[in-house]
């Protein structure tokens, strides 16, 4: 969710604020009108670190959209500044964090901070993408791609994905993408996102072919809305869903054709969200998926209220290697 959040069942923006956030979209849409085009993907260097010889481990992984569209037009309930010190904070327990709708306050997301890996951040709306990837392994190679579709308010930023190559151990390394796709469930909206999606997928096949990987974030996709080509894409790229894994039996929400999307806040560990963990093994790596959460009681402010407008996702993923380092 981006912009869009700011005018989808939202009955407290009115009078003074609306005219800010169309001012605000006035602005962005004329400054983006003099960007340049996005540079081709560079090529992926590796950067070997000294590093511990290690042939299993576990990882904490979260996945969150942290609301940080300026203040006067952000859909959070709580002061933005002052949430998002906190939210740097509490994910500091967290191995390899992907939040999303980082734009006007990573400062103050990286002042308590203590990962010692972490993406610099593009700069506000709207010449961010609002993707950061915080990690205690080290960012050996990293890229952000922009989307080619985008519909509406979606397209006055560089909204995309981006891939971090990380090393777990002194010859283990595994892909890690962030996205963050097009909102809304009207019918352009699901069309561009489903571009977005075969987009991404395409850059996996050809950029990670035979890559251990995970992929954390905000999909805005429902595997039950008929629409969302969400079950093409986890399917052709075999990747395993934690929460279908872990708490659907196994099995793939099937479309409704009546379905509602339930609102970010009211996640539970027993729903769908559109605030994804997938993993993928490969030939040489495992992963096992221990422990799946919504964690809804950690990011909230001492009066109980939410730090941002979603829940924040974790997974525990165990890995090993399966095969001898000199194979």
């Amino acid at each position: 969710m981006l912009l869009d959040l700011l005018f989808e069942r939202k009955t407290r923006l009115k009078g003074l604020r609306k005219v800010l956030i169309l001012a605000v979209c006035a602005s962005a849409g004329v400054m983006l009108g003099f960007k340049l085009k996005p540079k081709e993907v560079r090529p992926m260097n590796f950067v070997y670190v000294d590093m511990p010889n290690a042939r299993e481990g576990r990882l904490s992984l979260l996945t969150y959209n942290i609301a940080g569209l300026p203040e006067l037009i952000s859909s959070a309930e709580t002061e933005r500044a002052s949430s998002i010190t906190s939210i740097g904070e509490l994910i500091n327990s967290f191995d390899i964090v992907n939040v999303q709708e980082d734009f006007n306050y990573n400062k103050f997301l990286y002042s308590r901070n203590r990962h010692s890996y972490r993406t610099e951040n593009m700069g506000g709306v709207p010449f961010g993408d609002g993707l950061s990837t915080l990690s205690k392994y080290p960012i050996q190679d990293f890229e952000r791609v922009s989307w080619k579709d985008c519909n509406g308010s979606d397209c006055l930023t560089p909204k995309g994905f981006s891939y971090a190559r990380i090393q777990l151990a002194k010859e283990v390394f595994i892909d890690v993408y962030n996205v963050h796709a097009t909102a809304q469930d009207d019918p352009d909206a699901t069309v561009a996102r489903q571009k977005n999606l075969n987009q991404l997928k395409n850059y996996i096949r050809k950029h990670s072919a035979g890559q251990a990987l995970l992929i954390m974030g905000d999909f805005n996709a429902h595997y039950a809305y008929t629409l969302d080509n969400i079950v093409s894409f986890q399917s052709e790229l075999a990747l395993v869903d934690a929460w279908v894994n872990l708490k659907n039996n196994g099995e793939i929400p099937s479309h409704k054709q009546d379905f509602t999307a339930r609102a970010a806040l009211d996640l539970t560990d027993d729903c769908e969200g559109i605030d994804k963990i997938y993993y993928r093994n490969n030939n040489r790596i495992v992963f096992e998926a221990k422990d799946y959460q919504v964690q809804k009681h950690l990011f909230q402010n001492k009066a109980g209220q939410d730090l941002s407008d979603h829940c924040a996702v974790s997974l525990q993923l165990g890995w090993r290697m399966i095969i001898p380092f000199d194979q």
